[in-house]
């Protein structure tokens, strides 16, 4: 099952020439997922070729204008195409307001279902085919909150030359097998998934934090991410400042990634417009001599995100 995430925009606070505000898009299997909606995310959708109306449930983390101000124009654009399946909009305390406010401002022509979710605690709060989404809380000068995509378990490896050692034939009794169902054969034995079925195998997981200043138990949260995109907005001499200004630093973000464990790649985000394209490479450099497997987002960029095995 394909799993891939394009990155929308990487700028804090204003765009830029090349650098639209923070937004990705995670793709699986042909379901989207947005997290964040900065000015210009409808831009990146149709450089990208994205199918917007496939988009399931937007997940916002704060309502700074940065974060926000491409919605309006994604509900609009939503009314351009036949939709029959409501929208959800996911984030923490006044995006209600934010969503009903505009809504009403703007005469919005709206002709499906949007549903707006609050959230005021860590969990769960989507759930679909084989995976859901949990909310955890970010500290920053409003409400925020970070998000994990984390999918189930899947079936361990069949083992075909362990389902003919156990005289199963092949054909029916073998899907029967793979679906994690016990089969009886025609001598009355029983042969149990665990005789030709390996251990369960883990899904993927994919973690989104911005904005918010350092904290060490950011780190439980994102814990075995297979992907991990964090905010590290400011270099190391400005510690000071992005402590003031409840954002992180990009060695801090490696901090939490190395504390955390288990993540494989870490792709840096949300950075301060006060550094141009060329300046970024400080910012990585801090971070890789903390969590050597980090990078730089791009926008316009697309990563793929395979199983781990």
């Amino acid at each position: 099952m394909n799993l891939e995430l394009f990155v929308l925009g990487t700028g804090g606070m204003m765009p830029l020439p090349g650098r639209f505000l923070t937004s990705v898009l995670l793709r699986r299997e042909g379901e989207l997922f947005l997290f964040d909606s900065g000015e210009g995310t409808q831009v990146s959708l149709r450089k990208l070729n994205l199918k917007w109306k496939k988009i399931s449930v937007i997940f916002i983390s704060h309502t700074h204008a940065d974060h926000v101000t491409g919605l309006p124009g994604i509900l609009m654009l939503s009314s351009q195409v036949e939709r029959q399946e409501p929208l959800y909009i996911i984030g923490p305390p006044k995006i209600k307001e934010y969503v009903e406010m505009n809504r009403k401002v703007l005469d919005m022509y709206i002709n499906y279902e949007i549903i707006v979710k609050e959230v005021t605690k860590p969990g769960i709060v989507y759930k679909g085919d084989g995976f859901s989404v949990n909310a955890f809380p970010l500290r920053h000068t409003k409400p925020c909150m970070g998000y994990s995509l984390i999918e189930e378990e899947r079936p361990g490896v069949f083992f075909p030359d362990k389902a003919i050692k156990s005289n199963v034939p092949m054909g029916p009794l073998w899907s029967e097998l793979q679906n994690g169902k016990d089969v009886m054969l025609d001598n009355g034995n029983i042969v149990h998934t665990s005789d030709v079925i390996g251990l369960p195998r883990p899904g993927r997981k994919v973690s989104f934090v911005t904005d918010t200043q350092y904290f060490p138990e950011i780190s439980d949260y994102v814990r075995d991410s297979d992907l991990l995109i964090c905010e590290g907005m400011f270099k190391f001499d400005l510690e000071d400042s992005a402590k003031d200004k409840k954002h992180m630093t990009s060695s801090q973000a490696a901090k939490l990634t190395a504390d955390a464990g288990g993540i494989k790649r870490m792709g840096l985000i949300h950075y301060s417009p006060r550094y141009t394209k060329y300046d970024l490479s400080g910012l990585l450099e801090e971070a890789k001599s903390i969590f050597p497997d980090t990078f730089l987002t791009r926008d316009g960029q697309q990563i793929d995100i395979p199983y781990g095995e």
